[in-house]
């Protein structure tokens, strides 16, 4: 083999020959370095994702199947116990309607308003961005402050509250009854509301996103063959091609319409009874909370919280599934 072959074959397997011994030691040392630069910055996160999340969720399934009244140690192994008993309970069944309730009425008006917030801030030639930043700025608000807003300031049944001084401009009797009424339960008009103007902004940036991905030259073209602006052309190029956002959205909202607490505990919190039995409203969440952290069954509260996130995944599946989430369009 002569010269000319045998470097081609160095080079075809990238390793340098005739490296002097300085060379090496401070490649080596370069290797180093840049291998503790790595972990310094991705170490932090993998030691608090596995300390925070998988540590208390491979746990939470090991308390599932054990007796463990107030103590996070398991003490008696009881198996499926504490998912039949949850199963078997009409009160934590009253939880899962409360949150399949809440998701009907949730998922779908979040995912109109956001497409038609979308629609109409994507259409503005001036000022786009300023309309994004008005529209988001609510995502940054507190849950547990913007509920005790809707609650004291905004449905707080007086005279001087702002949605009863706005039906008084149209001549509408003042209503009292917003949080304590279960006939009709507009309690969940407040918790709808304070959910949407919490959430509105963010999955509206999600689907300008995915408008703004859709080449303006399929626009043009059916424009050249005579279709009309409007709903013909939104029905047969915009909402066609919005489905994997749309599919995205409506995942992300199941799965935090089931992970809802915050405004249900802040919002129908006071009217919680000595005995835990909430009258109006109480998610799955809340329920498990008051198991666990109130009651100490850290074992059936466990048991729940694996519920739960099997049922999320179950429709996030069927969702994706039926949905053709991920597919080409």
């Amino acid at each position: 083999m002569n010269a000319s072959s045998s470097v081609s074959v160095h080079e075809a397997t990238g390793k340098p020959q005739n490296i002097q011994p300085g060379t090496r030691k401070q490649m080596r040392k370069r290797e180093r370095r840049t291998t503790l630069a790595y972990w310094s910055m991705v170490g932090p996160l993998i030691l608090g994702l596995t300390v925070f999340t998988f540590l208390p969720i491979v746990w939470s399934i090991v308390l599932s199947f054990f007796n463990a009244r107030s103590t996070i140690l398991p003490t008696q192994f009881i198996g499926f116990d504490n998912y039949l008993n949850l199963l078997n309970d009409d009160s934590f069944r009253k939880a899962m309607v409360t949150g399949v309730l809440f998701a009907l009425f949730i998922i779908p008006t979040t995912c109109a308003f956001a497409l038609g917030l979308a629609l109409l801030v994507n259409s503005v030639r001036y000022g786009r961005g300023f309309f994004r930043s008005v529209f988001f700025i609510p995502t940054a608000c507190s849950y547990v402050v913007a509920s005790l807003i809707w609650k004291m300031g905004i449905f707080n049944g007086l005279q001087s509250g702002l949605m009863n001084t706005l039906l008084a401009v149209f001549g509408v009797e003042r209503i009292s009854t917003w949080l304590t009424s279960p006939n009709p339960p507009l309690f969940w008009i407040v918790l709808v509301t304070c959910r949407l103007w919490l959430q509105l902004g963010f999955y509206m940036i999600l689907f300008i996103a995915g408008l703004q991905d859709i080449p303006r030259e399929l626009y043009e073209a059916a424009e050249v063959d005579g279709a009309k602006r409007g709903w013909p052309t939104f029905r047969y190029i915009t909402l066609p091609l919005l489905r994997n956002t749309t599919v995205a959205v409506l995942i992300l909202n199941l799965i935090a319409a089931f992970q809802a607490y915050d405004e249900f505990y802040n919002i129908l919190g006071s009217f919680t009874g000595s005995s835990g039995n909430i009258v109006l409203g109480r998610p799955p969440l809340l329920y498990l909370y008051q198991i666990a952290i109130g009651g100490g069954d850290f074992g059936r509260g466990s048991a729940g919280a694996i519920i739960i996130a099997l049922t999320i995944m179950i429709f996030t599946l069927l969702q994706s599934k039926f949905l053709s989430f991920g597919k080409a369009n």
